[in-house]
């Protein structure tokens, strides 16, 4: 769409559709009743059974049973705490990990040539079938989950972190070189700087990950947290419970994800990420 100016000169303005110009929280909320409204339609016309797919109503009913029982300090919230501390485990030991494995990759040609293309193969496994292997090696207790969890939101932090360290400019590279900056020097204080961006893209990619490791390991490996309590209920067809426990694990992965905004507000102040706006954490 354009116009003219009284001096002759031709402005160009974009034209924004009409679905563009609905405010997020009416666009969140109205989506979100659309959802609930066809949820309502597909269960009273019985197009699934009852059994594999509650009501809204019954749903809302249990997640508030839920709520009750961990703000009342019950054994769900026991649960929470177990899975919670594999989550932040899985995710604490999957950046060490990814740090120095990307740190590997992005500084030396070894790292790139050989490093590289086996993480790249092991990546490309189905993850899943390694749960009996930890399993096996650290059996049942928390570290088997902890090590599923990292194992899966590793790779992610590989990436970013090896594709932040060839982020940087050719030119402040040389500016570094020319002043006798040391290899280490250039690394910290320009590298890893420049690339912060890279490095927190991996980092919340992981962060959403990580949720799935932790689960799948006690989906397979039994446990006390939210996936065994998800198992038992799907188990005896407690769909209600099933859907109630995933939401509040969904919370659970976004404070998660949100930590990591926050803290990339705080270092990556200069660069706008367009991820978290539209996460609703801008």
């Amino acid at each position: 769409m354009s116009s003219t100016a009284p001096e002759g000169d031709t402005v160009w303005t974009e034209h924004v559709s009409l679905i563009d110009r609905i405010p997020r929280s009416v666009a969140m909320v109205g989506l979100l009743v659309a959802v609930v409204a066809l949820w309502q339609f597909v269960h009273s016309f019985g197009i699934v059974s009852p059994i594999i797919l509650p009501s809204p109503g019954e749903t809302w009913a249990d997640i508030q049973l839920v709520a009750r029982n961990l703000l009342s300090g019950g054994y769900m919230l026991k649960a929470l705490w177990i899975t919670t501390q594999e989550v932040l485990l899985g995710f604490l030991f999957a950046m060490a990990i990814g740090f120095s494995l990307g740190i590997l990759v992005g500084e030396t040609a070894f790292g790139e040539r050989a490093v590289l293309p086996y993480l790249v193969a092991i990546d490309t496994m189905p993850k899943v079938a390694f749960a009996p292997l930890f399993l096996a090696w650290l059996g049942f207790g928390i570290a088997s989950k902890v090590a599923l969890a990292a194992f899966i939101a590793t790779f992610p932090i590989v990436v970013g972190t090896a594709a932040g360290l060839h982020a940087h400019d050719e030119n402040a590279r040389m500016l570094f070189k020319t002043m006798g900056a040391s290899r280490w020097q250039t690394l910290f204080k320009m590298k890893l700087p420049t690339g912060l961006p890279h490095i927190f893209t991996g980092l919340k990619i992981a962060a959403v990950g990580v949720m799935a490791g932790a689960i799948t390991a006690e989906f397979l490996g039994g446990g006390k947290g939210f996936g065994e309590l998800i198992r038992v209920a799907a188990s005896q067809l407690q769909t209600p419970r099933v859907f109630s426990l995933i939401l509040y694990l969904s919370l659970l992965g976004f404070a998660l994800f949100w930590v990591v905004v926050l803290v990339e507000r705080r270092l990556v102040f200069w660069h706008r990420s367009t991820i978290s706006e539209t996460a609703g954490l801008a």
